[in-house]
């Protein structure tokens, strides 16, 4: 099992599928996305009340192991 596991679900009924924090309405993208524009945890904390580190935490390792997943088939030339 994942660290992520018990915190990162996808209900199709929620956000059209896309994956998010349990109990909230909040998606990994979204999160992910704060950090890319430099957003520290402080300010997503502070802005959002409703995650934790441990949230944070589980979107960047889901993202992480959706990415070692991703498989790239080259086009041959």
């Amino acid at each position: 099992m994942n660290k992520w596991d018990d915190r990162i679900v996808v209900d199709p009924a929620i956000l059209v599928g896309k994956p998010l924090v349990k109990g909230t309405r909040i998606a990994v993208e979204f999160v992910v996305d704060l950090l890319a524009q430099g957003w520290d945890e402080a300010a997503i904390l502070q802005n959002y009340p409703g995650l934790t580190h441990d949230d944070i935490q589980a979107c960047l390792g889901y993202a992480s192991a959706r990415l070692r997943d991703e498989k790239i088939y080259p086009l041959a030339s």
